[in-house]
This record gives C-alpha cells, sequence and structure tokens, in this order.
C-alpha cells in the first residue's frame, strides 16, 4: 500500500497485495483519512469484492467528504454506493468539482 498526499486528498494506491488484504490494511488505516478526500488506486481487483468498500465510502460520504476509486476495468454502472472513475487524474477533477459543490453550499 502507497500513501501520498496532495492537498487535502490521500491517494492510497494497492500495490502487490489482493484486494481482500489491502482492505484489510485500509480498513485498520481508516481513522488517519476520516478527515481527507481518498482517492483508492485499485491496481487488481480479481481477488476480493469492491463492494466491500461500500460502507466505509457511505460513512466517509456522511462526513461531506469524497471517496473515489480507481480502477480502469470497473464499469460505474454496476456499482449504486461506490464512485468508480477510470483514471486518477480523473478522480482529483471529480474530487475538486465534489470541494467546489460543497463550498457553494450545493
Amino acid at each position: 500500500m502507497t500513501i501520498e498526499h496532495h492537498g487535502t486528498t490521500a491517494v492510497i494506491t494497492q500495490d502487490k497485495t489482493s484486494l481482500i488484504e489491502f482492505l484489510k490494511k485500509f480498513s485498520v488505516l481508516y481513522e488517519r483519512f476520516k478527515s481527507e478526500d481518498v482517492i483508492i488506486h485499485l491496481i487488481d481487483t480479481s481477488v476480493g469484492d469492491i463492494e466491500d468498500f461500500s460502507s466505509l465510502a457511505s460513512k466517509h460520504n456522511s462526513a461531506k467528504l469524497s471517496f473515489v476509486v480507481v480502477n480502469a476495468d470497473l464499469n460505474q454502472e454496476h456499482f449504486e454506493n461506490l464512485i468508480i472513475i477510470p483514471s486518477l487524474q480523473e478522480a482529483h477533477d471529480f474530487i475538486e468539482m465534489e470541494v467546489m459543490q460543497r463550498d457553494l453550499g450545493l
């Protein structure tokens, strides 16, 4: 797991661990990111269930913060409670737009 901070956004990248192991590690470290917008960059989603991130995403969104999953192979249409975006740049752009909306009270 690689962690980078870009302003008020934390980018957490899956390394060579399975999705299941990544989720376990992220869940333990979640408190460190609870006050930041979060981008989860998934490299390999073949072993595990991406929906397991839904509860953390809901918790994060209820705090009026962004929680975005980046993976080019996943389709947003298959996930109700998660925001799936194909690239890191698009994820940063999405969060920037959400921050502007929050600032405007929308």
